[in-house]
């Protein structure tokens, strides 16, 4: 039994649970499209990534479901310790962590692989808002300590190394303190050491170098570095105006690499051309503006901060996505929300979701957090 009856939730909430509906479903078409040829060649099955990916999709529709029921007041207490959960667990992947193609990114626990930096992103937004809400009356201890805490885990998150996360979490935070009122002094000094930082990296690790320079010129070495995004690129300008057709991608079969994650909207963009490309941009938009019209509407900063950090968190991640697999930014490892291949990103990002839909409904002031009754106390007289 949902908190309200669905005829009694605000119309942002239930345009935000429809879009993350049609968001999801058209994510398992695009994924059945990319997959079935890899997972043919590699697991002799061609379902084998949608079967898996469903399996993950029942888990996370069931913690969406939580995130809606539990009070945002109980999110909020557990911002923090979901936070130093994830920080350890970031920590443990550069101990026994799992790497692939130059990153430590994965642990492994038995069957299941955990990717601790996706899994902490929500955390990030519950306990910035518990921070940039109430910035004027935390101590100043206080202050300094999460602050720290925030950069040890973008720090290490840097190391492992993952420079778009690393980057995607600094601009969250950066994004939800500037709506939170912070001085615009201290965030434009925190911008410009944020940018020193993640120039550094690039200098100093030469695997994110040498990314940077095949984004500047990939042709140069296009059978080289230079190959997943000339591949990318060839993908999206085959499609044309309306594309090739669902499931005619050839760029999928033997030439684009990493289809199902990082580079699956370039198969997108060849099977539906440039005005799927714009459509799916247009619903981009459309979540982001709901998104922010919901945030408008809560009462509670809090609340507010934690409507606007999942919003730029899901649309934010996507269009970094996108500007990946068209040349528009250096290549990373951010997958697609609720697109991608990946039980860890659709957790995050159906969570996320959840979150947003919990913070609409508690701004109605109908839905608020009920008191717990004592054991041997009676119900109240209605």
């Amino acid at each position: 039994m949902l908190p309200l009856p669905w005829q009694a939730w605000p119309a942002e909430t239930r345009l935000i649970v429809a879009l993350t509906v049609l968001w999801s479903l058209v994510g398992l078409l695009i994924l059945t499209s990319a997959s079935w040829w890899v997972a043919e060649r590699e697991a002799g099955e061609a379902a084998f990534y949608v079967k898996r990916q469903l399996i993950w999709m029942a888990a996370s529709w069931g913690l969406f479901w939580l995130a809606i029921r539990t009070s945002m007041r109980r999110w909020l207490q557990w911002g923090s310790r979901g936070l130093l959960v994830g920080l350890l667990l970031v920590a443990a992947t550069l101990v026994i962590g799992s790497t692939v193609n130059g990153s430590s990114r994965w642990l492994v626990l038995g069957p299941f692989q955990i990717q601790p930096t996706e899994l902490v992103k929500p955390f990030v937004v519950l306990q910035g808002a518990v921070l940039f809400s109430h910035w004027r009356r935390i101590a100043l201890d206080q202050k300094a300590l999460w602050l720290g805490i925030f950069a040890i885990l973008i720090l290490l998150i840097l190391k492992q190394p993952n420079l778009s996360t690393a980057a995607l979490s600094g601009l969250l935070l950066w994004l939800m303190a500037l709506a939170g009122g912070l001085p615009l002094t201290g965030l434009l000094a925190t911008a410009g050491l944020g940018g020193l930082v993640g120039t550094v990296s690039i200098l100093v690790n030469e695997y994110q170098r040498l990314r940077f320079t095949s984004f500047l010129n990939p042709w140069e070495d296009a059978q080289g570095n230079g190959y997943q995004l000339v591949q990318s690129l060839l993908a999206i300008g085959s499609g044309g105006l309306m594309g090739q057709g669902f499931g005619l991608s050839t760029q999928k079969l033997q030439y684009l690499p990493i289809q199902t994650t990082d580079f699956i909207f370039a198969v997108y963009a060849e099977e539906f051309g440039f005005v799927g490309c714009l459509m799916f941009i247009l619903f981009l938009i459309s979540f982001a503006l709901v998104g922010l019209r919901l945030a408008l509407a809560c009462r509670s900063n809090q609340h507010r901060l934690v409507a606007i950090g999942c919003t730029t968190l899901l649309v934010g991640q996507s269009i970094l996505n996108i500007a990946v697999a068209s040349g528009s930014m250096p290549t990373t490892g951010l997958p697609l929300p609720m697109v991608s291949y990946g039980g860890n990103s659709l957790l995050m990002s159906l969570f996320s979701a959840g979150l947003l839909v919990r913070c609409g409904l508690e701004s109605t002031g109908l839905e608020t957090a009920r008191p717990r009754r004592r054991r041997g106390q009676a119900a109240p007289i209605s």
